[in-house]
């Protein structure tokens, strides 16, 4: 569906399903505008793929796509560098919005705050972003499940998100995950 909808959208793109043939192309020719990555690659650590990839070229913006609702993956390719993540399943309009403005230098933009959050709200988003479930995080706070998907609504309303990888991407932006350190 990224080659197809990419192609029929007038962009020139080149597919690797390979670390070494994508590598030795970025060494020998102009580097691309925007590097595009499924983390699930067969055979291929996509997140592996385009660290080599920026490490070559320091300035590759990269688009990461992951799985719906992988939120240590999404906190990962941030880490290292991706300039945006986008979940499957892809939804072909947002897909060609989110790389027409990457390739306008434009990433998607951090809203501030649209309000303030609860002490309650606070321990939510914490317990969220450990990758608790609302019913792992009902159970653990005491509460029906039905009220800790409200106050998730909430949360997600104030920082101006709309699904967990942007309230990941959001967080990481405000300081409020510190990620451990990692190599490559």
């Amino acid at each position: 569906m990224v080659d197809s909808s990419l192609q029929e959208a007038g962009f020139n793109i080149r597919c690797y399903f390979r670390i070494s043939g994508c590598i030795e192309q970025l060494r020998s020719r102009r580097p691309c505008d925007l590097f595009i990555v499924d983390v699930e690659m067969p055979r291929t650590n996509g997140i592996e793929m385009f660290t080599k990839a920026k490490y070559i070229v320091p300035s590759l913006p990269v688009l990461v796509i992951i799985g719906y609702g992988d939120v240590t993956t999404a906190a990962m390719a941030f880490k290292a560098g991706a300039s945006d993540v986008i979940e499957k399943p892809l939804n072909k309009e947002s897909f060609l919005s989110v790389v027409e403005l990457i390739l306008k230098g434009n990433a998607r933009p951090h809203p501030l705050v649209n309000g303030v959050l609860t002490n309650t709200e606070m321990g939510i988003l914490c317990l969220i972003l450990d990758g608790k479930s609302n019913k792992e995080i009902a159970y653990f706070l005491h509460r029906s499940v039905r009220t800790i998907e409200v106050h998730r609504s909430h949360i997600m309303r104030k920082l101006g998100v709309d699904n967990v990888v942007h309230l990941v991407e959001k967080s990481i932006a405000m300081g409020l995950i510190e990620l451990p350190i990692s190599r490559y």
